[in-house]
C-alpha cells in the first residue's frame, strides 16, 4: 500500500477490513480498530467470522460474490464484536483488483460517534408512530362501532342517494376498524409456538385459501422438493406470512398473473446470530410473481414499518412478516426486477433426531 493509499485507508470514516479467499483480516483500518476494540495486528491473520457477530446469511454471500467477482450490499443487518452489543449497519463488499480473492469489507454502523443518522431517526420514529398508533386505534374503534351501528339504524328508514350515503358511512367505517386491527395486530404479537411444520401442507392452505379469495384471477405454480423435511416454526404465523405474501403478489397485478410456490433445500445457507452463534436455515419457501417489480426507491426499504408502493397502502403487511419470520428463527429477503419478484423465507428444520410431525399436519 503506497502513501497515497494508506492516506485514504486511515482517512475512511467507517470501518474497513480487507480479507483474503479464506476470510481471514489482512488489515484494517483505524476505525475498525475503534469498533473492534482490537489494534490490526491483534486482529492480522483472525477469521472474520470470529472477530464479527452478523445475523444474516454473510459468509455464504460474500463467498458467491467473491467467485463472481461482483460486489455485495446488505442493508439493516445486526453487527456485534466481543462485548459490543450488536448495532445495526449496512455491510458492504467488493472484491480488491489485483489480490485474488481478497476482498475489502467496509462496515456503516446506523451511528457513528453518537451522531444518529437519519435512516435511525426514521426507524426510532417508526417505532414510535407505531406505539401511538397502537394506544389510538383501542380508543378509536369503540367510537367507530357506534357510528356504524348509527348509520345502520339511519338506513333503516331511508331510501335512494340517502341510502348510500349511510352505506357508505357503514363500510368505510368497517375499512378503519379493519386497518386499526392491522395496527394493533403489529404491536401484539404472541411469542412463537414452535414446533415441526410440513412445510407443503402450509403453504398448499395459503393457496387454497388465495385461490378461494383474493387470488381467485391468479394462476398459481407449485414446484416443491417433496424430499424436503420438516421445519421448525409456528404454523398459524408461518400461514400468515405466506398469506400476506401471496396478497401482494396479487394485489401487484389486479388484471392477474402467474404466481410460483417453491421449496428447495440449501445446506449452504446459514446466519451468525449476535452471540456468536451460528443457525443453519436450509429450508427455503419462495414466492415469485411474474409483475411489474417493486418501486425502485423502496426496494431497500420495504421490509420498514409504514413503507407501501401501493395508493392507500398501511406499509405494515411486510413489516410484520418480517418480524415474524425473525421471532421464529428465520430470515426472509426479497429479489425484485420488472417481470420476477421473489420473496424467500429461509427457516430451521427439525433436528433429525427429533421426532417428526405425522404428515398432513402441520
Amino acid at each position: 500500500m503506497n502513501l497515497g493509499d494508506a492516506a485514504i485507508w486511515a482517512s475512511l470514516p467507517v470501518p474497513a477490513l480487507l480479507i483474503d479467499e479464506a476470510d481471514r483480516i489482512l488489515d484494517a483500518n483505524p476505525v475498525a480498530e475503534l469498533f473492534l476494540n482490537l489494534s490490526t495486528r491483534a486482529l492480522r491473520g483472525e477469521s472474520l467470522w470470529e472477530r464479527l457477530a452478523i445475523d444474516a446469511p454473510m459468509d455464504d454471500a460474500l463467498a458467491q460474490a467473491r467467485a463472481r467477482q461482483s460486489s455485495l450490499s446488505v442493508n439493516d443487518a445486526l453487527v456485534g464484536s466481543g462485548e459490543r452489543p450488536p448495532v445495526p449497519c449496512s455491510i458492504h463488499a467488493a472484491p480488491m483488483h489485483g489480490m485474488p480473492g481478497a476482498m475489502l469489507i467496509l462496515i456503516a454502523p446506523r451511528e457513528i460517534a453518537g451522531r444518529v443518522t437519519q435512516a435511525s431517526q426514521s426507524r426510532r420514529a417508526a417505532r414510535s408512530a407505531i406505539g401511538m398508533a397502537e394506544m389510538l386505534a383501542h380508543e378509536i374503534k369503540n367510537p367507530l362501532a357506534g357510528i356504524a351501528g348509527a348509520a345502520q339504524l339511519l338506513s333503516m328508514g331511508l331510501s335512494g342517494s340517502d341510502l348510500e350515503l349511510t352505506d357508505l358511512i357503514v363500510e368505510e367505517t368497517r375499512r378503519i376498524v379493519a386497518l386499526l386491527g392491522q395496527v394493533e395486530q403489529f404491536g401484539q404479537l404472541q411469542p412463537p409456538a414452535i414446533r415441526p411444520v410440513n412445510l407443503h401442507d402450509t403453504l398448499d392452505r395459503a393457496r387454497q385459501s388465495a385461490r378461494l379469495g383474493f387470488g381467485a384471477h391468479m394462476t398459481f405454480v407449485e414446484d416443491y422438493d417433496p424430499s424436503l423435511p420438516q421445519a421448525l416454526a409456528d404454523p398459524d404465523q408461518l400461514l400468515q406470512v405466506l398469506l400476506n405474501l401471496i396478497r401482494n403478489a396479487c394485489e401487484a397485478q389486479p388484471q392477474g398473473g402467474t404466481i410460483r410456490l417453491r421449496t428447495f433445500y440449501d445446506p449452504s445457507l446459514r446466519v451468525t446470530r449476535p452471540d456468536g452463534s451460528k443457525a443453519r436455515l436450509p429450508l427455503q419457501i419462495e414466492v415469485v410473481d411474474d409483475g411489474p417489480g417493486l418501486p425502485p426507491a423502496i426496494a431497500a426499504d420495504v421490509f420498514e414499518p409504514f413503507v407501501s408502493g401501493r395508493e392507500n397502502g398501511t406499509g405494515l403487511g411486510l413489516a410484520l412478516v418480517a418480524r415474524l419470520v425473525g421471532e421464529m428463527g428465520g430470515w426472509i429477503s426479497v429479489d425484485s426486477r420488472p417481470g420476477c419478484t421473489a420473496f424467500r423465507v429461509s427457516l430451521p428444520r427439525v433436528p433429525k433426531d427429533a421426532p417428526q410431525e405425522p404428515e398432513g399436519e402441520g
